[in-house]
């Protein structure tokens, strides 16, 4: 689309292409005109300013208008054109070409143009005048007042008034208040006009027609506008415009109403109406809803077919695409928008109601292709066209942040190139736009985890004097707590600090979502605090959840207040943690009492009731969570009510618990010594089918409550055949009932099957032997697991210790006890000789130590997730240096150790029987 113009002065001549169709322009420039704050008055066509004016039948101008610009004289600027499938275009096109020739100022002109840009043959006086007498002006001001007033019959009334009177009406006489009904809106008294015209046979205009359409639209009658479009295509009289169109339309998209849209566009195409820049925008939007990124792509190849890429147009592309997650192609669009910036390309004022667009002509082209039918399509998930054919990835764009800062600014000498190139553009829309799509293109960083290109377009932004904003440091955060945590993410929030700008919530939420998956309680507590008001529950339900992690309940508490005090409503993810982390109060430090078991009912019942109150029902989480919690605490009644409870609720829906929600009641039930109670739920489950290898090791572990070895092993060879293999549970499950059958031999013989077998044994099989040894007081069977244990490399725990250490105080070697003491907490440290140099200079502190707080600083420092052990073994060796010991960090030098190797280190495999 473009134009050419052959004159400056007296008559010119200028030829606009639009698509395939073309028309000429004429007109006489007065030379030497005080062009500078004169007024923009229409008027409808006149032979040569005689005053006499003309009109056809359908109350539309004639191809020739006439327009005034009026200051201390008079003087005609005169139009004509000759193609008639752009006759209902010319006007307007006319007008942005003659505003743009002369260098009008558009922006005291905008109020009174926006009416023309979009209606320039209406009938009668067009938009200007409602009504050719007072009587009918007055009764529409007082019909607009009492539907202000929301006195709707006598608003009826005085319509009624207006149809009945003695004059003839038409279509202006009832303007205003269509105008008045279209932006309430209100479709229902639009219909009562439409019948008192219809009823009056007035004459309607494309104004008339738009208008209802526009309140039909915004009241929700998608369906009346759609019939109206469709009688206005079939009348001969009345010729549709694409506006009507595009008014439909926008309202779909609005509406996500994809069925309306089809069949708007298949009315659409049966009018051969063609599509303008407006209607390239509504299917943007449609592709963007529909998640069909190659409708996108197929928009912006038919797009540059018939027109050049305007600032305004590559905004919306490039919003399209960050949508869409095509990170590559919003950003070689965004680059495309700087080197349009920077050639001066840029074609933006403001509408009448102070929204950004383009001033260029907006010429329909005809109907080609079948791109509208793609975007109902569902997304194509094969490979994509690029957005141009000549750009590339966006790491050759910019292979390193240096070369990324000086992209479409010279070279590297001139680094103010930028700056000064868009120092005359500073203050105008044209960087409140680029500022928009470097924002749209940052986001979309943050959400494809792309810091890298995230930092490079903050520096690219500096390097063109674009001040970065709140909404830009909220995309740059996000992106780079994604990438790189929260730490990086808190320095760039003091960066805005210093620049006095206010965080927004949700920056302030993405740091604290990232603080708490670190279990940086302090900080993620510290940034919750500062949130004034945000919709989403994901930040409190992240910190819930490293208070659960931490198992912090008392943590969790502020927090739940906080989340009152917002009005936030809790969703299921918020309840299952609740569940977790309120559920017990003694577990897993001491057995449930009825103190503590009364105290996990009322608290059970309290998050209960508040469910009830949001209407949210149980997840199968939850519900798991919530059983958990009543097993572990040692409520079986209780336990067994909300089985039942869960069974009817999921019933209902037609899905079952789950095996993982029925294997958590069967151990609960082992864990009480219910085992009558958990081998009826087993034969229930294997009925439904819903077993697993977890199903099948409990059920083991099970056997040795009824010590019944055959039953175990009955189960084993179920297990075999429905396709689980036997794991390290199976076996420790195995050897648990051989200990209390007192065959420690065929136990071991099981323990060297696992280990030929190449299944790993975990501390908790071996503190299983030690713990019936210690029981049984079997010293040569301890020393034996302890050494294969350190054979295995498997490092001891505080129960480990524990067992031995006992053991030994009960048969009187007092001075072997803290020997092996000793030694099992340096394997707790490491099994590595060199290892425990190293963190010989680090530890020794803490165990001599004389401070009288020295415990309780190794228990804050360490004894917390993974370094609970750590934090025992240092205890362990302090007590065992207050005692007297000399702590050597050699532990293999020791003679306890010396000893269990020579007796057991060579030891010899056995054989063993098979299982099954």
């Amino acid at each position: 689309m473009g134009f050419k113009s052959w004159a400056r002065s007296g008559p010119a001549a200028i030829e606009i292409s639009g698509g395939a169709k073309k028309f000429s322009v004429s007109f006489h420039l007065t030379p030497k005109f005080p062009w500078k704050n004169f007024s923009f008055v229409p008027s409808c066509r006149r032979n040569k300013l005689s005053g006499d004016r003309q009109e056809d039948r359908n109350g539309i101008f004639s191809e020739k208008m006439c327009y005034y610009l009026r200051r201390e004289k008079e003087t005609a600027l005169g139009l004509s054109y000759t193609d008639s499938a752009l006759r209902r275009e010319a006007p307007r096109a006319c007008i942005d070409m003659c505003l743009g020739f002369l260098c009008v100022d558009q922006k005291n002109l905008g109020r009174k143009l926006e009416s023309l840009r979009t209606f320039t043959t209406s009938g009668d006086h067009g938009c200007f005048s409602y009504g050719r007498n007072s009587i009918t002006r007055r009764l529409q001001v007082q019909i607009v007042e009492a539907l202000r007033s929301n006195q709707r019959s006598r608003a009826s009334s005085l319509l009624l008034e207006l149809g009945c009177g003695n004059h003839s009406l038409r279509a202006n006489d009832f303007i205003y208040i269509l105008e008045y009904c279209s932006r309430s809106p209100d479709p229902l008294f639009v219909m009562e006009i439409w019948r008192i015209m219809d009823e009056k046979k007035v004459n309607v205009n494309h104004r008339c027609i738009m208008l209802r359409i526009q309140a039909l639209c915004k009241g929700g009658y998608l369906e009346e506008a759609f019939d109206l479009l469709d009688f206005v295509g079939k009348n001969h009289d009345i010729h549709p415009i694409l506006p009507m169109y595009n008014n439909l339309l926008r309202e779909c998209v609005q509406t996500r109403s994809l069925d309306q849209a089809r069949q708007f566009y298949d009315l659409m195409e049966d009018q051969v109406l063609g599509k303008n820049e407006v209607t390239y925008s509504l299917f943007l939007k449609l592709a963007v809803f529909r998640k069909n990124l190659s409708a996108a792509h197929e928009i912006w190849k038919e797009y540059l077919t018939y027109y050049s890429m305007s600032i305004i147009s590559l905004r919306k592309f490039i919003w399209s695409f960050t949508r869409l997650r095509d990170l590559e192609s919003a950003y070689a669009a965004l680059q495309h928008m700087v080197d349009l910036v920077f050639k001066g390309s840029i074609f933006i004022n403001r509408s009448a109601n102070g929204r950004l667009r383009s001033s260029r002509f907006d010429i329909p082209i005809p109907k080609n292709g079948d791109m509208g039918l793609k975007i109902f399509m569902e997304e194509n998930k094969h490979s994509l066209p690029s957005v141009s054919d000549n750009s590339k990835r966006i790491d050759s764009h910019a292979s390193n942040v240096e070369d990324s800062t000086i992209f479409f600014m010279g070279s590297k000498e001139d680094k103010g190139f930028g700056i000064n190139m868009l120092e005359k553009y500073k203050g105008k829309p044209v960087m409140k736009v680029l500022r928009w799509s470097f924002n749209d293109v940052i986001r979309a960083c943050s959400q494809t985890q792309n810091c890298r290109l995230a930092e490079r377009l903050i520096l690219q932004m500096q390097n063109l004097g674009l001040e970065p904003s709140c909404h830009t440091y909220d995309g740059l955060i996000r992106a780079i707590v994604h990438d790189r945590g929260f730490s990086d993410g808190m320095e760039v929030l003091e960066t805005m600090q210093l620049r006095n700008l206010k965080p927004y919530d949700s920056t302030l939420a993405a740091l604290s979502i990232s603080s708490s998956n670190a279990l940086q309680l302090d900080l993620a507590e510290c940034l919750l605090d500062q949130i004034s008001r945000i919709s989403y529950i994901h930040p409190f339900n992240a910190f819930l959840a490293a208070c659960d992690t931490l198992d912090l309940p008392e943590r969790a508490v502020p927090i739940l207040a906080k989340m009152k005090q917002l009005k936030l409503k809790p969703n299921i993810g918020t309840y299952e943690l609740l569940f977790s982390l309120f559920g017990n109060v003694n577990a897993p430090y001491e057995e449930g009492n009825m103190l503590s078991q009364a105290d996990v009912y009322r608290r059970i019942k309290a998050i209960q009731m508040d469910m009830l109150n949001n209407g949210i029902q149980h997840s199968h989480l939850s519900m798991k969570n919530l059983l958990k919690a009543l097993g572990t605490e040692g409520m079986i009644r209780e336990l067994m009510h909300y089985l039942h409870l869960a069974q009817r609720q999921f019933s209902l829906s037609n899905t079952y618990l789950g095996t993982s929600i029925y294997n958590i009641v069967l151990h609960s039930l082992i864990e009480a010594k219910e085992s009558h109670r958990a081998i009826e739920i087993f034969k229930n489950m294997i009925s439904c089918g819903l077993r697993d290898a977890a199903t099948y090791n409990i059920m083991i572990d099970c056997c040795s409550i009824i010590q019944c070895y055959r039953s175990a092993r009955a189960l084993v060879s179920m297990m075999i055949r429905d396709g689980f293999l036997p794991q390290t549970l199976t076996y420790t499950a195995l050897i648990k009932i051989l200990l209390e059958l007192e065959d420690y031999d065929e136990a071991l013989n099981l323990l060297d099957q696992a280990r030929s077998e190449e299944i790993p044994c975990d501390i908790l099989l071996y503190n299983t032997i030690l713990q019936k040894a210690c029981r049984e007081g079997i010293i040569d069977l301890i020393e034996l697991v302890i050494e294969q244990m350190h054979q295995e490399k498997i490092q001891p725990d505080p129960s480990t210790c524990y067992y031995v250490f006992s053991s030994y105080v009960d048969h009187g070697f007092f001075s072997t006890a803290m020997e092996s003491l000793q030694v099992l907490s340096m394997r707790m440290i490491s099994e590595e000789d060199s290892t425990l140099e190293e963190k010989r200079t680090e530890f020794e502190d803490f165990i001599h130590c004389e401070d009288d707080d020295a415990e309780s600083r190794i228990l804050r420092l360490f004894f917390k997730g993974s370094e609970e052990n750590l934090a025992a073994a240092l205890l362990n060796l302090r007590w065992c240096a207050i005692s007297g010991s000399l702590i050597s960090w050699s532990p293999n030098e020791s003679s306890w150790a010396r000893r269990l190797f020579n007796l057991y280190g060579s030891r010899k495999e056995p054989s063993w029987g098979k299982l099954g």
